[in-house]
């Protein structure tokens, strides 16, 4: 009998990788959009785990436009907090684990060093606010979880950091991208191999250790460092053809809504010893996605 992995937000980013890496002959993945299952329904939601009877649910669903987020909160804790409750009140009845995704923004980065799972958390904005209200909605109901908290989350699908910078980079001479604020590039294939990884490792009979865990790219960088290596890499595959500028300013020259943590830095030690799951070198990771890109022919 086949197990099915259920999956939500299968649109976004990590959704489409996790839907995408659909693993071996004997597991299913099934994804649903926005579209599919309104996550903060939980009639819809008992009618899709009586449909599919997953084994288990990854939730990588979320509202995630941080700004919007100040003047939308309502929108923002139906989707980040009320919808993973949802889920979880769900996967509880069912007796299935839930996998959910969470961020870096639940932390307020005047750490000096990268976070740890222990570290209080502090958000800045209604964003991570509303995240970690998810997370502790998701403790609450359901001992069988695991949190994923990641950052700066790049892939060739969706609206991020990379696919920015390659449309800017076509257009412009001159970019300036702050550089005082730092964290961990990673790619949304990483994290659906982890998701993936502990989710086939639970399907195994192999026990699980539930919890918290920090999963990121290394090594640690700017934003300006980043769009550095994303120009320079673009440039030498043809992705950017002309000569381009990258200046660092520091953020209170690019103010936004909303104040972003100056350190996003997450520590991956707690996921490598209890998973043996290494931090991805985002630097490999971007050369695929902007292979991919190429090959989409986004490029002039």
């Amino acid at each position: 009998m086949n197990s099915v992995i259920l999956v939500t937000g299968a649109n976004g980013q990590v959704g489409r990788s996790i839907v995408g890496s659909a693993p071996s002959a004997n597991v299913s993945v099934v994804g649903l959009t926005r579209d599919d299952l309104d996550i903060t329904n939980s009639r819809m939601v008992a009618e899709a785990f009586a449909k599919y009877k997953p084994a288990v649910l990854i939730n990588a669903a979320a509202y995630t436009a941080v700004d919007k987020a100040e003047s939308d909160s309502i929108q923002a804790y139906t989707i980040n907090e009320t919808g993973p409750e949802t889920l979880a009140q769900a996967c509880a009845r069912a007796k299935i684990p839930l996998l959910h995704i969470s961020t870096d923004y639940v932390f307020n980065g005047s750490s000096n060093r990268p976070y740890t799972e222990l570290d209080e958390v502090q958000p800045l904005g209604v964003y991570g606010r509303s995240k970690e209200a998810g997370e502790q909605a998701v403790r609450k109901s359901l001992t069988e979880h695991i949190i994923l908290r990641t950052s700066w989350v790049y892939s060739h699908d969706g609206a991020n950091f990379v696919k920015t910078m390659i449309r800017l980079g076509q257009d412009r001479a001159e970019l300036s991208v702050v550089d005082d604020q730092v964290g961990g590039p990673t790619s949304s294939k990483g994290i659906a191999q982890v998701l993936m990884k502990i989710t086939l490792q639970y399907l195994s009979g192999k026990p699980v250790e539930w919890g918290t865990y920090h999963y990121s790219g290394v090594p640690h960088v700017s934003w300006y460092e980043f769009a550095e290596e994303i120009i320079a890499q673009a440039h030498e595959i043809g992705l950017i053809t002309g000569r381009l500028k990258v200046t660092p300013i520091p953020s209170s020259q690019f103010p936004t809504p909303v104040e972003r943590p100056k350190n996003s830095s997450l520590s991956t030690e707690k996921i490598a010893e209890n998973f043996n799951v290494d931090p991805e070198d985002w630097r490999e990771s971007l050369q695929q996605v902007l292979h991919n890109l190429l090959n989409a022919g986004q490029h002039r």
